[in-house]
């Protein structure tokens, strides 16, 4: 349970107890990951249902701004951050960094987290409309099991955020939250393609960025998250 307030201080807004914890315990809190998803889908579901009362605009929005709210950007801050990076990458892998790690936003890092924010709005505004409920609940669930696979196949790209992670995550994890994830799909078919969207941001890392960064864990979360949302809808229709 420790590591489960820990994860959820880490990945979110929401009040918890402050408690102390080792290097180790908070690199084990990774673990707990896909358990704040579901966290954070139960809250936003809610939001989306008590907005589409009034309209389904209005509970799409109310669902951005409490999936803003209560992650406090922290993965659209990696979005921008690996937008940027990506632009440097032709260069070297000293400047990629270094671009990777300067707290300010470039052009690049601006147009991708505004175009993530307008196709997150519009998407939900679709899953709103067909009332598609288990989908918004057990998306942010599905994309944060990403960081555990991520850490698993990829390199630590420097000696940050994702160099902790670094092998505190075992096969048995992985295969306990693939467990739920079957049964998340037979509330919502479109998460199959969870681990379809995980393994193509694994591929883009390795060929572009060539490796894993904290970065790279938050931008390959908000990108999953849009990728189910489209595959809910594509789904919905195709019933």
């Amino acid at each position: 349970m420790k590591g489960l307030i820990v994860a959820i201080q880490f990945l979110t807004r929401l009040p918890t107890p402050r408690i102390a914890v080792s290097d180790a315990e908070f690199a084990g809190s990774m673990r707990w990951f896909p358990a704040v998803g579901l966290i954070v889908g139960a809250i936003l579901a809610g939001g989306a249902w008590v907005g589409a009362w009034i309209d389904p605009w209005v509970g799409a929005l109310a669902a951005l701004l409490l999936w803003i709210g209560m992650t406090g950007a922290l993965h659209l801050d990696g979005l921008g951050d690996i937008a940027d990076a990506s632009g440097a990458a032709h260069k070297d892998r000293a400047r990629m960094i270094a671009v990777m790690s300067d707290p300010h936003v470039g052009s690049f890092g601006v147009v991708a987290i505004a175009l993530q924010i307008a196709a997150k709005l519009v998407l939900l505004h679709g899953a709103v409309a067909e009332q598609l409920w288990w989908a918004i609940a057990l998306i942010p669930f599905a994309a944060r099991i990403g960081p555990l696979l991520w850490t698993r196949m990829l390199p630590p790209l420097h000696a940050g955020l994702a160099a902790r992670f670094a092998h505190v995550i075992r096969p048995v994890h992985l295969a306990i939250w693939a467990g739920v994830l079957l049964i998340a799909c037979w509330f919502a078919p479109s998460l199959v393609a969870a681990p379809v969207a995980m393994l193509a941001w694994t591929s883009w890392l390795r060929r572009r960025i060539g490796g894993i960064s904290g970065d790279g864990h938050g931008a390959g979360i908000e990108l999953t998250e849009s990728t189910l949302l489209l595959a809910a809808l594509i789904v919905a229709r195709m019933a």
